[in-house]
């Protein structure tokens, strides 16, 4: 059986926080997006430290859709290089953690 998982993304703008949401929940490789405006990411990239203004997304989701949740987000994002990153969830309201295993599906 899957692990359960929250995966971790920024995007640069509410209409990509929008797109990568809407299709991560509707391509079923999450089951709820949550995002979270105005972070301020600091970052070193081509040789120089950034400060940006992002969105912050909040994925929950089973391990075994990682893969294909990370290649979705590589193509539909506008970032060279986007961040995304897993932890697991250890414990949760069981109820919450069915939702998940309802909407996504195994590997």
């Amino acid at each position: 059986m899957d692990e359960h998982i929250i995966v971790l993304m920024t995007a640069s703008s509410a209409q990509e926080a929008e797109k990568l949401s809407r299709g991560l929940v509707e391509n079923k490789l999450a089951y709820c997006v949550n995002s979270v405006p105005s972070i301020k990411s600091t970052y070193y990239w081509e040789g120089k430290v950034c400060v940006d203004e992002e969105i912050l997304l909040i994925a929950k989701t089973r391990s075994g859709r990682f893969p294909a949740l990370e290649q979705w987000v590589k193509e539909a994002h506008s970032y060279e290089v986007p961040e995304i990153v897993a932890v697991p969830i250890k414990t949760g309201l069981a109820s919450y953690l069915k939702c998940i295993d309802d909407w996504v599906p195994e590997t």
